[in-house]
């Protein structure tokens, strides 16, 4: 027979190594007790389900909260400003080592967000609550899970871009034109002045023949 624990809460760690020990689920939103759980206490993942062995230990919330967790840490890049906050990671089951963490850029519990990878050997250090890594921003990082917003934005950015592509095209087109009717316009303008020099010379070679005493 099967019994509900309830919703696995948060989990607790070795920040230093990086390695998940377990995790605790709250029975029900009225109590105020947790179920504690060690890692070798799970007998299988299916989907969303974690199939548990053995008995839980039983404690209370404010014991857990001194318990060591980055899940939710300020992620801090080079330059001491926040960048993200730690909101997942992935890890082996057996072993509980933890591969990498997930990045959320603002609050992590928002359905739907961004996630962005986070390597272990990006970071420099960790403490209570922050994570400090070598990177500049979010971008320097590898996008895992893209938000419907920040697909809007990259294809957003698509379409300027490709609108200042056709701009520049258009420019130089524009300015070929231009250098084109320039070209023609100077030609136009010295075939009118030979033409207005043919005139006056007609003009001159008219004059003559009044004067001439053969006509």
């Amino acid at each position: 027979m099967a019994f509900n624990y309830g919703n696995g809460e948060n989990v607790w760690m070795h920040p230093p190594v990086h390695r998940i020990l377990g995790w605790y689920s709250r029975p029900s939103n009225f109590d105020l007790k947790r179920n504690v759980w060690r890692l070798n206490q799970i007998s299988q993942i299916i989907d969303n389900a974690i199939y548990v062995k053995g008995d839980p230990a039983i404690s209370d919330l404010a014991t857990l909260n001194r318990f060591p967790t980055l899940i939710e840490a300020n992620l801090i890049n080079v330059h001491g400003s926040k960048i993200g906050v730690i909101a997942d990671f992935l890890f082996e089951m057996k072993t509980g080592k933890i591969k990498y963490y997930l990045v959320s850029r603002s609050n992590p519990k928002i359905p739907g967000s961004s996630r962005w990878k986070l390597n272990i050997e990006n970071i420099n250090d960790q403490q209570p609550g922050l994570v400090f890594c070598e990177n500049n921003s979010l971008d320097d990082f590898s996008l895992i899970k893209s938000s419907i917003k920040n697909e809007f934005l990259q294809k957003g950015k698509k379409i300027i871009d490709r609108f200042d592509d056709m701009k520049n095209i258009a420019s130089n087109r524009l300015e070929d034109w231009l250098e084109e009717d320039e070209d023609i316009n100077q030609n136009l303008d010295f075939k009118q002045k030979s033409f207005y020099n043919n005139d006056r010379e007609s003009t001159f070679f008219s004059e003559k023949k009044e004067d001439d005493p053969w006509i």
